[in-house]
């Protein structure tokens, strides 16, 4: 009988690595030499253009070019006088996304491969649900990951560096300029734990919020269960929504391919997203991946049932994505997600869904972004 995948033998070596990743600093962000316009909110605009000589208002303008329209062209800010968009050109650059190269699956799921200004490379989806007439992106927070979750393709690329709030930002404006579409919804679940890169995820969020105008309710934000920062989020007190990646009701089992539970075991976790919700009074979302024969039982439903008994949340049922043979993890088949889905029904009061799935073509989907069609660096 071939045993079940598991990571023990590997756990202390990788909870070395998560101490390592997750204790840097998030000033590792390069330094802008050129002033960007993007990641630049209204009084900032406001402040250079002051400098300039130019009445405020022309700041009001050059904001809503960036934000609100998306253009990725400063000529096309037709409004601007011929001298100030010259000004812009000489001494500001607009972002600093370079698309590498764009995919899209049969579903119409498109995926990114942007460069950044150092040469490290992310990756950002777009999800458009015609079903719904809406449209969603998922952008990235950190150039790889620190936190290794087994069946996750990020992890294996380990923490390059934290992505800068503008860096962040401009995913969304790429994508929303390149698709010609509005963006509906919002999801922090890219590459990278966004609450490891919590300053720059929440100048992020606030400017998307304010100058993007996307509102706190069409925003999602996924961890792995970074507790003190899950406290901390609850007390900025936003109305966003919460996605937790459990993956497992009990200690053993998490252990097995989330390093991170050594840290923050699910006692732990689940304390801090009930004072979440006592915070927010936001339902959160249990994410739970379906491995098959590690955590997709009748047995592992009922705990999971018990042991959301009393938290206020939806339980969204992921089954695994494959990302590759050597990492040992198997999807479950339909019928078998379809029974944990039930069992689970039987022993919750939650809503249980089992997502939709989107781009697993392209290698778009939950778990399988690894830059995988990364071009070669320039010299």
């Amino acid at each position: 009988m071939t045993p079940h995948p598991t990571q023990t033998n590997t756990v202390l070596s990788q909870q070395d690595l998560l101490e390592a990743g997750l204790n840097r600093s998030p000033a590792d962000n390069p330094p802008r030499e050129i002033p960007r316009l993007i990641g630049m909110d209204l009084a900032a605009l406001e402040a250079m253009l002051a400098d300039w000589g130019e009445p405020a208002f022309r700041a009001r303008q050059l904001h809503s070019w960036i934000y609100v329209h998306a253009v990725r062209d400063i000529e096309a800010m037709t409004n601007l006088s011929k001298g100030l968009r010259n000004r812009l050109h000489q001494d500001t650059r607009l972002g600093q996304l370079e698309l590498v190269d764009k995919q899209i699956s049969r579903d119409g799921t498109t995926k990114y491969l942007f460069r950044l200004q150092d040469g490290n490379v992310i990756e950002s989806v777009w999800m458009p649900f015609q079903e719904r007439e809406s449209t969603s992106i998922c952008v990235s927070t950190q150039v790889g990951c620190a936190v290794n979750c087994g069946f996750c393709a990020t992890g294996k690329l380990g923490l390059k560096r934290h992505l800068s709030a503008a860096e962040i930002v401009e995913q969304l404006l790429y994508v929303r300029h390149d698709s010609g579409q509005p963006i509906n919804n919002l999801v922090f679940m890219g590459q990278g734990e966004p609450l490891h890169n919590y300053d720059a995820f929440i100048e992020a969020l606030r400017l998307i919020n304010q100058s993007a105008e996307l509102g706190m309710r069409h925003i999602t934000v996924s961890t792995a269960g970074l507790v003190p920062q899950i406290r901390k989020l609850a007390d900025e007190q936003l109305q966003l929504t919460l996605a937790v990646s459990l993956h497992a009701p009990d200690d053993d089992t998490r252990n097995r391919f989330m390093p991170i539970n050594q840290r923050y075991p699910i006692a732990e976790l689940m304390g801090a997203l009930q004072y979440y919700y006592d915070q927010t009074h936001r339902r959160l979302t249990i994410e739970y991946i379906l491995l098959a024969g590690l955590n997709d039982s009748d047995t592992h439903a009922q705990a999971l049932g018990n042991l959301l008994e009393t938290l206020h949340c939806n339980i969204n049922l992921i089954p695994y994505n494959p990302i590759g043979a050597e990492y040992g993890f198997k999807r479950p088949d339909r019928l078998a997600c379809l029974r944990f889905k039930r069992t689970l029904e039987a022993h919750s009061r939650h809503k249980v869904t089992i997502r939709l799935e989107r781009g697993t073509d392209i290698d778009a989907a939950c778990g399988q972004l690894a830059n995988r069609h990364q071009a070669p660096a320039r010299s």
